[in-house]
């Protein structure tokens, strides 16, 4: 394969943010009573099953109410403090193979985007979760069934981000 010029592709981000007014400490348990409080370690399932099937048992006994699983965490808050920003502030990872893959079959670059990523953070007044759109990033081309799978999944992640600021 020869070495070509990248191609760029343009696209808009559409941030979607949910205020509560619960403490950053109570908006973070209720999200993590859903998705679970323990990383599941996804990459290591493949190993492990020699069928879609298998994987597809094993994955779901890990999927919270919502359909979504914790990937992992990343607490900003803990190190931001250095910079002189003191704020409470968590990135979330999460996400659900069972709900990546219907995208993925139409285009595998959606994956630049599944798993998902909240912020929750700390505000003077509760707390807030933010979230980029799914369907804003993954679909930047005319594709109808990516367009409604991604769809869905703004749908899922939004009753998930609803519920946990409620």
């Amino acid at each position: 394969m020869s070495q070509s010029d990248p191609i760029e592709i343009r696209f808009t981000g559409v941030r979607v943010r949910y205020e509560s007014a619960k403490s950053y400490d109570e908006l973070v348990a209720a999200l993590l009573a859903d998705v679970g409080d323990r990383p599941v370690p996804i990459d290591d399932f493949p190993k492990e099953f020699d069928s879609w099937e298998s994987y597809r048992s094993k994955v779901e006994t890990h999927v919270g109410v919502s359909g979504f699983m914790l990937f992992t965490m990343f607490d900003h808050g803990g190190w931001i403090t250095k910079a002189g920003i003191d704020r409470q502030v968590l990135r979330v990872i999460i996400g659900n193979p069972l709900i990546a893959i219907t995208m993925l079959r139409h285009d595998v670059t959606a994956g630049l985007f599944a798993p998902v990523e909240l912020l929750l953070v700390g505000e003077q007044q509760g707390s807030s979760l933010t979230y980029v759109k799914p369907s804003s990033l993954m679909v930047v081309d005319d594709n109808p069934a990516l367009s409604a799978a991604a769809e869905e999944l703004d749908a899922k992640l939004a009753a998930l981000a609803a519920k946990a600021a409620a």
